[in-house]
């Protein structure tokens, strides 16, 4: 579990909800008109602007990717591939069978291999996993910044509703502070869905789909080193440009009992 994003999000919830409750009640800040024209204004933009399956998969994405997933550390990697290679080295190709692995990309790569693939179909295979990949990220990143881009003009657009409504009611004195509230809480509420929720999931993707390349293409230059029959401390020398100098002093790869 990504525990920054969860701290971060109920931090920032916190300062916003202390803020409020300094001078005030709760339920000062809390108009149902004024939320659903936020809530309902932004997702039926969203809906115009993307496929519904296309929202739901980056709902499904982003929850997934900022509190659940764990993307591996290269140098994690490294010293896996390192350990295959060994391992190919002692027993050949058909050794990798009974290696155990959590990443999802790695397991799909040993069992190419093991399969009997050329090398040239391994890395096709791969390749063309790493495009999807990389697109379903980038789709789902477009939406939260679609949601963050749009959910703020829907609360100006509850702004100038809530004027118009106080403006035409001017002389009824006891109809203004409704309409002055959905003015005012709509921006409110856009710049909260925007700020707090849409663009920081939407920077989160962004990180985790170039952590997640950054690990694929590991993969895919180690998978071909290790069906070239290259020597394991060789492929993890060039693999060392993966990580930053001062990890690359703990790259050696651990034998399989």
């Amino acid at each position: 579990m990504d525990i920054l994003t969860l701290v971060g999000l109920v931090a920032g919830v916190l300062i916003v909800l202390l803020a409020m409750l300094a001078n005030a009640s709760i339920l000062t800040f809390f108009n149902l008109p004024g939320l659903a024209i936020v809530l309902g204004g932004t997702f039926a933009v969203t809906l115009i602007k993307f496929r519904l399956p296309s929202v739901m998969s980056a709902f499904r994405l982003a929850f997934a990717a900022a509190f659940t997933e764990r993307v591996e550390r290269p140098a994690e990697l490294i010293r896996e591939v390192g350990t295959l290679a060994l391992v190919v080295r002692k027993e050949g190709i058909l050794g990798l069978e009974n290696h155990a692995t959590d990443n999802e990309f790695l397991r799909k790569a040993i069992n190419l291999c093991v399969d009997g693939h050329p090398p040239e179909l391994v890395e096709e295979a791969l390749s063309q996993e790493t495009q999807q990949t990389a697109e379903r990220y980038e789709v789902s990143e477009r939406v939260f910044r679609g949601i963050g881009e749009s959910a703020p003009a829907i609360g100006m657009l509850g702004t100038l509703v809530g004027l118009v409504q106080m403006l035409n009611t001017l002389d009824d004195p006891s109809s203004i502070g409704p309409a002055m509230a959905i003015a005012l809480l709509t921006t409110l509420y856009g710049a909260f869905i925007a700020q707090l929720i849409a663009l920081p999931l939407a920077d989160k993707l962004q990180l985790k789909a170039e952590d997640e390349a950054r690990n694929q293409l590991l993969i895919t230059t180690s998978i071909r080193n290790i069906m070239r029959g290259e020597n394991p401390r060789v492929m993890t020398e060039l693999l060392s440009s993966f990580v930053t100098p001062d990890q690359r002093t703990n790259l050696a790869p651990e034998r399989e009992a």
